[in-house]
């Protein structure tokens, strides 16, 4: 079972070998201002660090662009399209699978990359897509370069730094919320087993070192659990000798 103690082992693992464990923050499905994005926001600034907000193009309001415009330390990305699923009765839930014609999928992208200028305005947005539900087939990947993107995030350790020729893939690893069981908060030995388990795995070359590792939070889907976890976690990480947090816009740089 894993716990804290556990974690603080781990990383002292990394300061022992001269090594920096870089963290980011990513949180999904952003569509307008709520009590819980307040929250989210409130939170980050104490914390001070970095967060990157995938927000729904297709349903995201301008009101949402007014509220971020005014943060500091905050990235947003395109989360798909409209996060509807297409995926065949029975099948995983996935917008960009491989359950319809190449062209609808890349039109949909496209027209939220519009959606996104509208809302967030030109320059106000990184180029880097989120997957709905983290699923993408290889096939869709291959479009997001010549459709304007540079960048990739979607779930679990990655197998290279380039998952297409020009788009730079940097995923999360740590999901704090049980989703096929109380949809709360998963709990310390799953959630903190998730990120020993990548960092160890980074540390003992099993994994991609130059990966940082994850935190995929969903404010819309918060209990205290949930918020109780994301303050502790990014405060007794932040406070640690080997720790980074990284932005979004230095993890998916815009190409020269």
């Amino acid at each position: 079972m894993s716990n804290w103690d556990d974690l603080t082992t781990e990383l002292d693992g990394w300061d022992e070998a001269g090594m920096i464990a870089e963290f980011w923050w990513r949180d999904d499905d952003a569509v307008e201002p709520t009590p819980a994005l307040d929250q989210l926001l409130d939170l980050r600034k104490s914390l001070d660090v970095p967060l990157a907000i995938a927000a729904i193009p297709a349903t995201a309001t301008k009101a949402l662009g007014e509220v971020l415009a005014g943060e500091g330390s905050i990235a947003v990305l395109q989360h798909g399209y409209a996060h509807r699923n297409h995926g065949a009765t029975g099948a995983k839930q996935a917008e960009l699978g491989n359950d319809r014609e190449l062209w609808d999928i890349a039109r949909e992208i496209a027209d939220g990359r519009g959606c996104m200028g509208e809302v967030f305005g030109d320059g106000n947005w990184l180029n880097v897509m989120v997957p709905p539900w983290n699923r993408i087939d290889d096939s869709v990947t291959a479009l997001l370069p010549g459709l304007g993107f540079h960048g990739l995030t979607h779930w679990n350790a990655r197998v290279s730094e380039e998952c297409a020729p020009g788009l730079r893939n940097v995923n999360t690893h740590i999901d704090i919320i049980d989703w096929t069981g109380t949809r709360a908060y998963a709990g310390d030995t799953a959630v903190l087993g998730a990120a020993i388990a990548h960092l160890s795995a980074k540390r003992t070359g099993q994994a991609d070192a130059g990966e940082a590792t994850g935190l995929l939070t969903h404010h819309l889907a918060h209990e205290s659990g949930c918020w109780g976890f994301i303050e502790t976690f990014v405060k007794k990480t932040a406070a640690h000798p080997a720790v980074s947090w990284r932005s979004a816009a230095d993890l998916f740089p815009e190409p020269a």
